[in-house]
């Protein structure tokens, strides 16, 4: 799958930062190295016109629960903006924010 072209299944820049912004606070935990590097490729691959990552390498280094929420979320990309804000509505309430244990501010 290609995933170059997700950029253009937003309804706007808002939407789009919305959704990174799960990935980042709810998804991309930093104490999983490896899987946090990828998740933020696909963070990054949200804004990019080219491809960052691959769905083959999200699907070796990423967690199942975290896979199937990214998958869900190309998946949202592809219908409608409609399906993104549910998307995000539901990894909402699906994963809790991570909280760095190093700064307590975060």
């Amino acid at each position: 799958m290609d995933l170059r072209d997700l950029r253009l299944g937003f309804r706007d820049d808002a939407q789009r930062s919305r959704a990174q912004r799960v990935i980042h606070d709810r998804l991309a935990d930093d104490r999983l190295q490896d899987e946090c590097r990828y998740l933020m490729k696909f963070w990054w691959q949200l804004s990019m016109s080219y491809q960052e990552v691959t769905i083959g390498e999200l699907r070796e280094h990423v967690g199942a629960d975290k896979l199937r929420a990214v998958e869900a979320l190309i998946k949202a990309i592809g219908q409608s903006p409609v399906d993104i804000d549910e998307w995000i509505m539901w990894a909402v309430e699906a994963f809790p924010v991570i909280h760095d244990r190093g700064n307590p501010e975060h």
